[in-house]
């Protein structure tokens, strides 16, 4: 493998039906000869809210804007596991630095500066993640499941969510709307 993309997004293309991945945009944390982990970044989950989450695992909040937080839907591994990608603004105890902007982390003492409102200036809260085995990720970019290119801060943390898989593409240069749901190959 000669190409990591790692801060990337990777953006599904119209005809990739797969409910997991159906219009997502999935932000790569690795990729590397071993595979590739990411976390969806536009699929909230309806029903749940961060102070759902901060309940099960006996933390309060007093901020009603922290408790009522959006949580996606990261992936289909692991929908039980919390991860955080936030601004690298701060470090916690198992923290990922993905790029000098962007970190990911899973323990909870980043929840628990988030419900006391002290956590990173930027966070969005995810149950589960997506992962590629070795090669796998290449072979779906070889068929044309998915669009790529470097992530964007303000897409990931600004950009209102039904919009993001739109402006993704647009990012790269793409118009979504444009491209065929239909498959082949010239």
């Amino acid at each position: 493998m000669s190409t990591s993309f790692k801060n990337h997004f990777l953006i599904a293309m119209p005809s990739l039906l797969d409910p997991n991945f159906f219009r997502s945009v999935t932000y790569l944390c690795e990729h590397n000869s071993e595979g590739a982990t990411g976390i969806v970044i536009n699929q909230p989950l309806p029903s749940i809210r961060l102070n759902d989450i901060l309940e099960q695992i006996g933390i309060h909040t007093a901020y009603p804007e922290v408790a009522n937080r959006v949580v996606f839907n990261g992936g289909p591994v692991q929908k039980d596991r919390g991860f955080i990608l936030h601004s690298s603004n701060t470090v916690w105890n198992s923290t990922l630095k993905v790029s000098q902007q962007i970190s990911l982390t899973t323990s909870p003492d980043i929840l628990k500066a988030i419900a006391q409102n002290q956590g990173p200036t930027h966070a969005l809260i995810a149950l589960g993640y997506a992962h590629w085995q070795a090669g796998q990720l290449e072979q779906e970019l070889a068929a044309n499941t998915w669009l790529y290119g470097p992530a964007n801060f303000d897409i990931l943390f600004y950009m209102a969510i039904e919009h993001r898989w739109r402006a993704a593409a647009t990012a790269m240069g793409v118009d979504i709307n444009r491209l065929s749901s239909d498959i082949g190959h010239a």
